[in-house]
């Protein structure tokens, strides 16, 4: 079995406006996507394949070809507008690819072992990435999968709202519902809530949510093309309407189709929504290299 881990790298950064996946901010140049890979490799995986999109492969390729070779497998994806679509024919407003079950379901044809799925952008922290390969080698199958959770208090930004899979969990830790919320933030009373077709919501700060670090067995591809036809079908004249992998989560526990286990984590998250938060991101990791927990150069090929 070759453990996989998806790196989901093909966003726009609208909101950041740059090609933020590839910054610097470690103290010798390590991108957030770096320390991911350092964590995922000495935890157990065996394979990276990156989601991008065609005109950023160049720099990609230029950037980890050379840091990850005799170390771990990789390949590229495209995340495309027409990728998976049977030649359904978008509303010409849309101009964006279809979000991030989209872009799992992109790497179909790359992935035959059980994988699991993060964002380029996010720093999850080496605690998470052993829970999550000591799912995948014991607990995944067709009929299980897992998310690893994050309290909802901890990944906030303090410069602007954040989009967040906030989870109903049961008392074993496996989880009844999970719903995609856009606009989460801390409002002036200290209270976090969330806007939804302009009513506002409060969310208890303990709330668990998923930070898009989830563990999959490959048969979900499977289920994932079948029910983003369904989104299709019934969204996708909406240029805005986005198939997040919530979606896919939610869609496979209201079928009855098995369970998806909560898997706490003692990491810490922190990621790079706007501008503003990278020089808090640079903060933490040199906190951490201070600390110990990493080396000053995660792979010797950096200059």
């Amino acid at each position: 079995m070759k453990p996989t881990l998806l790196v989901l790298a093909a966003g726009m950064a609208s909101r950041y406006g740059s090609m933020k996946q590839v910054q610097s901010f470690g103290p010798s140049g390590e991108t957030i996507m770096d320390y991911s890979i350092y964590d995922a490799i000495l935890s157990g995986f065996k394979k990276i394949v990156f989601v991008i999109r065609k005109e950023f492969a160049t720099d990609f390729k230029n950037i980890f070809e050379p840091m990850l070779k005799d170390k771990v497998e990789t390949e590229y994806v495209f995340q495309e507008l027409s990728e998976f679509t049977d030649g359904y024919e978008p509303p010409a407003a849309r101009t964006k690819p279809w979000g991030t079950g989209h872009a799992v379901l992109c790497a179909k044809n790359a992935i035959s072992d059980p994988f699991s799925v993060i964002n380029a952008d996010d720093f999850y922290g080496r605690d998470a990435f052993e829970k999550a390969i000591g799912f995948l080698n014991t607990g995944s199958s067709s009929t299980c999968y897992s998310i690893i959770g994050y309290h909802l208090a901890n990944t906030l930004s303090e410069n602007g709202s954040v989009s967040r899979g906030v989870c109903e969990v049961d008392e074993n830790n496996n989880l009844i519902s999970i719903k995609e919320r856009t606009k989460i933030y801390r409002n002036k009373e200290g209270k976090i809530t969330y806007e939804e077709d302009g009513k506002t919501y409060q969310v208890p700060d303990d709330s668990k949510v998923s930070m898009n670090f989830w563990c999959f067995d490959p048969s979900v591809f499977a289920f994932i093309q079948k029910i983003f036809k369904e989104f299709l079908s019934a969204q996708g004249q909406d240029p805005k309407a986005e198939f997040f992998i919530p979606i896919i989560g939610d869609r496979f526990i209201q079928e009855g189709k098995g369970q998806i286990k909560i898997i706490p984590t003692a990491s810490s998250w922190f990621g790079v929504t706007y501008k503003e938060d990278a020089p808090d991101v640079k903060k933490s990791l040199n906190g951490l290299v201070g600390a110990g927990e990493y080396p000053k150069r995660l792979f010797e090929i950096k200059n």
